[in-house]
């Protein structure tokens, strides 16, 4: 191959497009909100290249019950467009930053009917394969307890039960240790009160092993 050869072959490899790699969008599984409150609806995404000028993201809604989804918002060109006629209308706004590869939206005064999945996808050109993203959205008019608030609060009886049995066993181990040494300091006067009239002897260990009255010996 000659130099010509070569430098227009490498002129060639440059100028030919980049492959494109997949890119891996996340949202949340699912987010609990209540009657009449705002609630963000976070999208991010995960591309090996830098961000492109040309990011977009699109969100969708498939209502509960529903096999239709509809568009309520798309980011493209540096530029929002949300839904303005139909059941979001004055009501979702795209408060992501693009740049830092955030698509999140901002629904207001959530409804009953608001209830269902909004699906996010991203692209950042040249990596525009991929799956989009979804999460299930419940409206309540009273947040449910969560399994895992349950959970703790159990734990959290169980915890005290045995902090309480434990803090009982020693009170009634000091008790009676009380109560014993109550008894042999009693017993000591008496004791006393006996030796006077006799003669006692007490053992090694310091107890009393014989009483000697009148020359006999009493066991």
């Amino acid at each position: 191959m000659t130099t010509k050869e070569y430098i227009f072959a490498s002129s060639l490899c440059l100028a030919a497009p980049q492959a494109s790699q997949a890119i891996t969008v996340y949202t949340s599984w699912e987010r609990h909100a209540l009657v009449g409150s705002d609630i963000r609806l976070s999208c991010t995404f995960f591309s090996w290249r830098s961000i492109s000028e040309d990011v977009s993201f699109t969100w969708r809604y498939r209502p509960d019950g529903s096999k239709d989804s509809i568009s309520i918002a798309h980011f493209a060109g540096g530029e929002a467009y949300t839904d303005n006629k139909g059941v979001f209308k004055d009501r979702v706004e795209f408060v992501g930053n693009p740049k830092r590869r955030d698509g999140s939206i901002l629904i207001k005064n959530l409804d009953f009917s608001d209830n269902g999945t909004f699906t996010c996808d991203a692209k950042n050109p040249p990596d525009i394969v991929g799956r989009p993203s979804s999460v299930r959205l419940l409206v309540f008019e009273n947040l449910p307890i969560q399994a895992g608030v349950i959970t703790g609060a159990i734990i959290g009886v169980v915890l005290g039960l045995l902090v309480l049995i434990v803090v009982i066993y020693y009170l009634m181990r000091f008790l009676v240790a009380r109560r014993v040494f109550s008894l042999s300091v009693r017993s000591v006067p008496r004791l006393w009160g006996l030796c006077r009239g006799l003669r006692c002897f007490f053992g090694p260990d310091k107890n009393l092993k014989t009483l000697v009255f009148q020359g006999r010996i009493l066991k």
